[in-house]
């Protein structure tokens, strides 16, 4: 066999947000761009903020010596201090450059994290609906999954982690603002959920970590505040990255950051220094490491998402689709009209609209729509989606 047969099984299994995306290059073809509803992707539609562009001329026009030489493999000292400073005056914690590794994107990040602290048969929770990637990583350093359901609201169900949490386990994933329902997890939860973690780890006798994915934290609506679960958890991990909050998706720039709390925190940062380099990351872009030290603070404009959101809740809820309002990132999570969510999927392709099933995100019954888009196709897309409730006879 040309490949090996667990890859084979995987590509047989693969994420239906790429299957998706396929067919919308397949239908722009036939009917062209503005006649196809393409909401299967969270690939940002917006540009980065000016303070990026100014970084990035500065750094053309007056080059720095040796900048595009190796670094150490946990990255620049500065990058790595400027993102410390930003993260204590975030949590009130004393970060320094030592809690930082620069890595590419949040995937590598959290790639580098499970390749550190697994070992064989180690189990990792994760929170349904969850990004469907991750059942991949953990898979790669040997891991196992556990998937864990939330509440009907999406929000953390503490009860079902409790129960859990086993002998084995190592880790917990968790992802707010979430993907894909656009839920952030209140300060309250994430406290309660330290002490269950806290006992748990008294009772197994090993650390229990708790890595938050977190590259929607800047993306959030109505005057909410994205809690740090630095502030909450001992063990906690942040991985991360620029993808959405400065629209930088194709730079493949982000970070892991540490908690300094954690015992034996010097060792785990050796550890993922080392695995950023073995896995073949060796350093996170130079280029970019120097120009987004000095933009800790800035993303793009996070009104333009909410009036988008707006946009499709108000009119989708009207029509009769069902769901619960995001709090946060750029994605809505309706429930299918139809109980085979596939198969509403089909439905939807009719009108030319192309969302994902919950099917992909460990959650049949629901569909993921992704609003990081022009917002003409939105705005464009609206009688399509009255035409496609009108067959499915949904009531307003």
């Amino acid at each position: 066999m040309v490949i090996s047969k667990k890859i084979k099984t995987f590509l047989s299994n693969a994420s239906y947000i790429r299957k998706m995306f396929e067919k919308g290059e397949s239908l722009r073809k036939l009917y062209g761009d503005e006649n196809v509803y393409d909401f299967s992707i969270g690939n940002p539609d917006v540009e980065p903020p000016k303070t990026f562009k100014d970084a990035l001329l500065k750094m053309a026009q007056e080059p720095v010596p040796g900048m595009h030489r190796y670094m150490n493999n946990a990255g620049y000292p500065e990058t790595r201090r400027a993102i410390a400073d930003a993260l204590t005056g975030k949590t009130g914690l004393p970060f320094n450059e030592n809690h930082i590794i620069m890595t590419c994107g949040a995937g590598g990040a959290l790639n580098v994290v499970l390749k550190t602290i697994l070992d064989p048969g180690n189990e990792v929770i994760v929170l349904t609906p969850f990004f469907m990637e991750y059942k991949f990583y953990i898979d790669n350093h040997g891991g196992v999954i556990k998937e864990v359901p939330t509440t009907a609201e999406f929000k953390l169900d503490l009860k079902a982690l409790e129960t859990a949490i086993s002998s084995t386990t190592k880790a917990i994933i968790i992802n707010s603002p979430n993907n894909p329902t656009g839920v952030i997890y209140d300060a309250e939860s994430l406290t309660v959920l330290g002490e269950l973690i806290k006992n748990k780890e008294k009772e197994l006798g090993h650390p229990v970590y708790v890595i938050s994915d977190e590259p929607y934290a800047k993306i959030a609506y109505d005057g909410i505040t994205v809690p740090s679960v630095f502030k909450h958890i001992k063990n906690s991990i942040v991985v991360t990255s620029y993808s959405k909050d400065l629209a930088l998706p194709g730079e493949r720039i982000g970070y892991a950051a540490v908690s300094p709390e954690i015992d034996e925190v010097g060792l785990l940062v050796d550890g993922l220094t080392f695995c950023n380099r073995t896995l073949g990351f060796i350093n996170a872009p130079a280029l970019m490491q120097r120009i987004v030290a000095g933009l800790q603070h800035e993303s793009i404009n996070i009104a333009e998402y909410q009036e988008k959101r707006d946009i499709l809740y108000d009119n989708l809820t009207a029509m009769g689709f069902k769901m619960v309002k995001p709090q946060g990132a750029f994605y809505l999570f309706p429930e299918s009209p139809l109980k085979d969510d596939v198969e509403f999927v089909r439905v939807a392709q009719k009108y030319n609209i192309l969302v994902v099933p919950g099917s992909g995100f460990g959650t049949p019954g629901y569909f993921r729509i992704s609003y990081c888009i022009d917002k003409r196709i939105i705005l464009n897309s609206l009688p399509a989606f009255q035409a496609l409730a009108r067959e499915l006879n949904l009531k307003s």
